[in-house]
């Protein structure tokens, strides 16, 4: 059981979390960002996403209790025994996806995504996508909507509403799901080792110019995109005790 004494608590602008913020503080102080043991992040799934962002370089632990619409990553909601509730917290560690795309007029691009990156259509017509892992081209042309690759942490978000499969936290696998397939009109995607590298080629980007997009990064009009794990990275998220990511993502598969 850890004792985390110098908290350091974010909240998004919604009024519920900022009122939250200030009776937190009151009650338990406001430590600097270079003094602290942990952050509490108030807010909803998004603003969770954004703190694991924005701290990544101080690689502090990160307790969320929701104060918005969804809270997947987070924990519920109470002003109090907050100590108690950080102290029996477990934690778990989750590597992102870096996405290094370059755009059809040469520019390169990189960001690191917690969730998914996808690859979206930005006009009417269909997005035709080539895939490629470990070098090796698995599909000469995907037409869809879109595609993405998502980590086992994002696996229930946008990949599960484009009826992708959900990966227990602990799998070392990601899931590449279509997004509205055309043609072939049933693959509805595949299951990939973690340690993969996946490049998505946009085939005929003049005409149906394709979007990439890196938990909320936007990239517009790319010609290919190259994603693959980054161990480097870890973020900590802490959880309440059999409340984990863990049992949320098989409780998810029995809703």
């Amino acid at each position: 059981m850890t004792t985390f004494k110098r908290i350091r608590f974010v909240a998004s602008n919604v009024p519920s979390a900022c009122d939250a913020f200030a009776w937190l503080v009151a009650a338990h102080g406001q430590a600097e960002l270079h003094e602290a043991d942990v952050i509490v992040a108030l807010g909803g799934d998004g603003f969770m996403l954004q703190t694991l962002h924005d701290m990544r370089e101080s690689e502090l632990p990160v307790y969320g209790m929701n104060r918005g619409t969804v809270g997947f990553l987070m924990n519920e909601f109470a002003l109090e025994d907050l100590p108690a509730r950080l102290a029996a917290a477990e934690e778990e560690i989750i590597n992102p996806l870096v996405m290094h795309a370059e755009t059809v007029d040469g520019e390169a691009r990189s960001a690191l995504a917690i969730n998914e990156v996808s690859l979206l259509r930005q006009g009417p017509q269909a997005a035709r996508l080539r895939i490629s892992v470990d070098g090796k081209v698995r599909m000469e042309e995907l037409v869809c909507d879109g595609a993405m690759l998502a980590t086992p942490a994002g696996s229930t978000a946008y990949n599960y509403s484009a009826h992708g499969a959900i990966l227990p936290i602990g799998a070392a696998v990601l899931a590449l799901t279509a997004v509205a397939a055309f043609r072939p009109r049933r693959w509805r995607g595949a299951l990939l080792p973690k340690t993969a590298v996946v490049r998505l080629d946009v085939i005929d980007p003049a005409k149906r110019p394709v979007m990439a997009d890196a938990d909320g990064r936007s990239v517009r009009n790319v010609s290919f995109v190259e994603i693959r794990s980054e161990p480097a990275v870890r973020h900590r998220i802490l959880f309440d005790p059999g409340h984990g990511l863990e049992e949320r993502l098989i409780s998810e598969q029995f809703v």
